[in-house]
């Protein structure tokens, strides 16, 4: 099983660092003094400020910032300020030999879905969850609640309604997943992970509904969705389409190749790029329970 990194306790170093897009100061100062409040103390990693072009700084600064955090005895936990796109650009530059000696919770999103998957594949768990660029949204207390929980080891359940599309039953398996574009995009790569007997999770934003479904035709050609336990659908969030259009939303794109297969299916789960993001742990065991009433998950390991 993936190893579980050591829960937070007060007192303890973490770290806010931009493996991707850039940040301001200012926007991630609200984090600094909720995490401050949480009884942590924060390093702001170099990155936080830098510039190049999009980019937090070049690919050499957010690499050895990143690595800088990774090696340090006395960070417990290195938190992805935001996504954007950057972070696949270093993976294969970062040593994680001193991080498997001494591992810590590694957090983000979205971009940060490279991280969640590459460390999954090297037998460590990592949270997909909300970043501090938006710890202070409207409406995301719930989520950065879950967040908190999780960091420092405390009991941690969700829910979701029920969805028309959904498929009932129950499953238990590791979590995997994240971005649906990134999942894509890691195929094939050193960052690519198993999602045979696990729960996958899913979600994007932004893109068009064909580019879904081709994404989801590739995930199915690659054998992905063969022989999941069960599959997760969070928030496909400001879904584009063409003059002509495609004739599905993104959940029926889903739908199509998900019903080729027997697993639970949960649709309208919360987590992606709303303010409902709740902190799912990648490689933790967990139990899908879809049911007329609605969805439960719940992890079997503490």
């Amino acid at each position: 099983m993936p190893t579980t990194p050591p829960s937070l306790r007060p007192g303890d170093r973490v770290a806010i660092v931009c493996p991707a897009r850039k940040v301001s100061h200012a926007e991630v100062a609200a984090s600094v003094s909720i995490l401050t409040s949480w009884g942590l103390e924060v390093v702001l990693g170099d990155t936080v400020t830098a510039e190049y072009h999009q980019f937090a700084g070049s690919d050499e600064l957010r690499r050895a910032d990143f690595q800088r955090m990774l090696d340090a005895p006395d960070i417990r936990a290195i938190l992805c300020a935001r996504g954007g796109y950057g972070t696949s650009r270093i993976i294969d530059q970062l040593d994680f030999s001193r991080f498997a000696e001494n591992p810590k919770w590694i957090a983000g999103f979205s971009d940060v879905t490279v991280l969640n998957c590459h460390l999954l594949a090297l037998g460590h768990e990592s949270i997909h969850g909300v970043m501090p660029l938006l710890f202070d949204q409207i409406g995301g207390e719930e989520s950065l609640e879950s967040l908190r929980r999780v960091l420092f080891r405390e009991e941690v359940s969700y829910a979701a309604p029920a969805h028309p599309l959904n498929r009932l039953g129950t499953a238990t398996g590791e979590l995997v997943g994240g971005n649906l574009s990134l999942l894509q995009n890691l195929s094939s790569t050193r960052s690519d992970c198993s999602t045979a007997g696990r729960i996958l999770f899913l979600e994007d934003i932004d893109e068009y509904l064909y580019n879904i479904d081709r994404m989801m035709v590739h995930l199915d050609r690659t054998g992905k969705l063969q022989n999941l336990a069960g599959l997760i659908v969070g928030h496909f969030t400001d879904p584009h389409d063409n003059t002509i259009p495609f004739g599905q939303t993104s959940y029926e794109i889903i739908q199509t190749y998900a019903s080729k297969y027997k697993f639970p299916v949960a649709y309208g789960f919360p987590v992606g790029h709303e303010p409902q993001n709740m902190a799912l742990v990648c490689g933790r065991m967990a139990q899908l329970t879809v049911g007329a009433a609605g969805t439960n998950l719940a992890y079997v390991t503490p």
